[in-house]
Parts: structure tokens; C-alpha cells; sequence
């Protein structure tokens, strides 16, 4: 049983062109390497990302993985992740990971999953379904593809932060040919109605220069056309545009009631699978209330709200205050919480979705995390960077692996 020999972090560059840590892992087995994302829209109960004095470097991270984190991690076995991100979590000592940074600690805890799931000679999503406790045969997730932008992912006027499509088609390949299809309907309307300088946000979809929720929403819906395997979810990032208890959307103020009869206007309109933060992430009451109303025909996502932390998630439950969850590595910090978020959402019943992050790079683990947890959804931006491809890729691999084993 290889264990790990050394691990050493550097700095590289995310997609959006801002430093991250990137992590290589040494075991008899090999080298493993994991890089983790940044937030731009983040959620104030995150764990912490440490940054140098600047606000923007990382060499204080990375000086805690190679002086702090890897002396205490030499000769253990990779297989033990529990105990591993424990032990990093006690070296931390803080509730939010703002000693050594979540950065730190997610990069070294991801290159140990790798190395864990290659001592035991298996695949990366089958090790994570082990971590989980899951028995039954695994699938694919569905994918939510933002393949239309606004908030502060996108240099326009809308508020609301991503607008995307769910194609409900048998296979994950079959979903991926369609979105494409749909995307180049979209480029062609927005070509046809704003001209050719179409800019993309963050995450790879269309940033056109409109204001209103519903001419997204139809520029949606025109695209799709005619296909009902189409459906559409919507991340209203409501944190980002709540101010002084009112909401200040498309130059109106609403009231917490006002904004859920928005939300309840838009929801009869058009085919809404799921809305992520539609209420800032204090508002309890504002998603117990659309909760109450919407589910469970339509899921209410908590994603600011409960920030993949067990503490967030028990209290939304007990508040009935949504019905899913964003589960995203760097809001906690390690794999082995990250899966015990998974497993408390779906013991109570809830959807989950493994996301990405604004700021993302060509690590793929992702991919193999929402497989391993048997996540309902994952969302990895529109099928137009790389690094957002890099996770679809991915999943077409997976999907053909567990194509063989039936």
C-alpha cells in the first residue's frame, strides 16, 4: 500500500486569469495533481480563501501547504481521506479554514482523493462512491448548461446571474449534442437582434446587453424552440441585489412578497426545473415561502444559503427553507465534508448539484465527484471553454466506463 512521499503546492492562473494553487501529490503509485476554483459570487459563510495582503496572491496558501500541511501528511496512506482531511482540519483549528486557507487544505484533500482512488486501483468516482457508503449501481447526473449570463459574472444589466438550460435526454451524450445545438441558436438570435460583438461572461455563456429577466427567459425559449427535452433553471444570485431588506431588481424595489410573485410569474410562463438563491442568504423566511408555494414541482435551490456546510444544510431543513443544494468543494474546503453534505441533502430527500466556480481551471474532478455522490444535477458553465469542457469531457468518459459494466 503506497504511501504519500511528498506533496508540493504552486501558484497558476484560473480562468479568469487570477492566481490559484495547484497541488502535486507523490505516492509509489505516481504523481497526482488537483487545482482548485475561485468564486467571484460567493456566499459570506464560505470557508475562507486565503489571499496574501494584495487580496489576489495565493504564496501564503501555498507557503502552508509546503511548510505546514505536507511535513504532517508524509507516510500516511491516501486511502484514509477521512482521516487525512480530518488531521488538516485540526491543524487549521479555525471554523472556517482561515489559518491555512480552504484553498490549501482543498487542493492537498482533492490530489489525496486522486491518490486514494489509484492505491486502490479504481476509478476516481467509484473511490468517492465508497467514501459515500454508496452501494447501487452508479449514473450520470444531469447537466444545467448557463449558457446565458448576467450578475456580476457578466458586464451587463441583468440581475439575475445564470440562465440555463436541463436537457432531459437518455444519456449525457445525447444532452451534450443537443446543447450545443441550442447554443447555436442562441448565438444566431442574439447575432440576428444585438449584432455580431456578443461578449461571454465568466462561465462561457452570452452576456447580451439586456435588462430584463424575461427577455432572457425568451431568448431561452426561442432557442429550445420546439423541444420538450428541454428544461430551464435560473441561479438568481439574490444576495447580489439585496439591499437594506429590498430587493433592487430590473430598477424596482420589491418587497419580499413582491419578488416571490415575480418568481411565481415566471414559474407558470416558462418550464422552470429548479431556482438556486432566489432570496438573499439571510432570508430565511423569503425561501420558506417559496418553498412552500413552488415545491415541489419546482426545486428551490440553497446555495449561498447552506454553502455545503452541515451546519447551513440542518438548519435550512429544520426551516423547510429549500428542497436542494449547491454542493461545491471550496465553500467547505475538503472532499470528505463535501460528501457528507451530499449524503444529509439526499437523506432528506433534496436534489443535489455538484458545481463548479467562476474562476475555474482544467481539474476535472468535478465530474467524478457528482457520480460518485449520485448527484441529481452538476452544472460546469456553457460547452464553450476549455475549462468548462474539460468536466463534459469527463463525464463522456465516465459514461462510457459504466456503458461496459451493464
Amino acid at each position: 500500500m503506497s504511501k504519500i512521499k511528498n506533496i508540493a503546492a504552486r501558484e497558476i492562473k484560473d480562468s479568469r486569469n487570477n492566481p490559484t494553487i495547484e497541488v502535486k501529490l507523490e505516492t509509489g503509485k505516481g504523481s497526482f495533481i488537483a487545482s482548485v476554483p475561485s468564486g467571484k459570487s460567493t456566499g459570506k459563510n464560505e470557508a475562507l480563501e486565503l489571499r496574501d495582503e494584495d487580496g489576489i496572491g495565493v504564496s501564503l496558501a501555498i507557503k502552508n501547504v509546503n511548510e505546514i500541511i505536507t511535513p504532517k501528511l508524509k507516510g500516511l496512506y491516501p486511502k484514509n481521506q477521512n482521516e487525512i482531511d480530518e488531521l488538516m482540519i485540526k491543524l487549521d483549528g479555525t471554523k472556517n479554514k482561515s489559518k491555512l486557507g480552504a484553498n490549501a487544505i482543498l487542493a492537498v484533500s482533492m490530489a489525496v482523493c486522486r491518490a486514494g482512488a489509484a492505491s486502490k486501483k479504481i476509478p476516481l468516482y467509484q473511490h468517492v462512491a465508497d467514501l459515500a457508503g454508496i452501494l447501487s449501481p452508479l449514473s450520470l447526473p444531469f447537466a444545467g448548461f448557463n449558457i446565458l449570463e448576467g450578475g456580476v459574472h457578466a458586464n451587463n444589466d441583468l440581475e439575475i446571474q445564470e440562465f440555463m438550460i436541463v436537457p432531459q435526454k437518455r444519456t449525457f451524450r445525447e444532452n451534450l449534442v443537443l446543447v450545443n445545438k441550442i447554443f447555436q441558436n442562441l448565438k444566431e438570435i442574439l447575432v440576428k437582434n444585438y449584432g455580431n460583438e456578443i461578449k461571454i461572461g465568466d462561465e462561457a455563456g452570452f452576456a447580451p446587453q439586456i435588462s430584463k429577466t424575461e427577455q432572457a427567459l425568451f431568448l431561452l425559449k426561442n432557442a429550445i424552440g420546439e423541444n420538450q427535452d428541454v428544461k430551464i433553471a435560473i441561479d438568481c444570485a439574490a444576495s447580489q441585489f439585496y439591499n437594506n431588506g429590498k430587493y433592487l431588481l430590473e430598477d424596482k424595489e420589491f418587497t419580499r412578497t413582491g419578488l416571490l410573485d415575480f418568481y411565481k410569474d415566471l414559474a407558470q410562463r416558462f418550464h422552470i426545473i429548479f431556482i438556486e438563491d432566489p432570496f438573499d442568504q439571510d432570508d430565511w423566511e423569503g425561501f420558506k415561502e417559496i418553498t412552500k408555494t413552488l415545491s415541489p414541482k419546482i426545486t428551490i435551490v440553497g446555495d449561498d444559503l447552506t454553502t455545503t456546510n452541515i451546519k447551513r444544510i440542518k438548519e435550512a431543513y429544520n426551516k423547510f427553507a429549500c428542497n436542494g443544494i449547491i454542493l461545491k468543494l471550496n465553500q467547505i474546503g475538503t472532499v470528505s465534508e463535501t460528501i457528507e453534505a451530499a449524503k444529509l441533502a439526499k437523506s432528506f430527500g433534496w436534489k443535489t448539484i455538484v458545481s463548479h466556480r467562476s474562476g475555474e481551471t482544467l481539474d476535472d474532478f468535478i465530474a467524478d465527484l457528482a457520480v460518485g455522490v449520485e448527484a441529481d444535477f452538476i452544472k460546469s458553465g456553457s460547452p464553450a471553454k476549455e475549462e468548462r469542457m474539460v468536466k463534459y469531457n469527463r463525464l463522456l468518459e465516465i459514461e462510457d466506463d459504466l456503458s461496459k459494466l451493464k
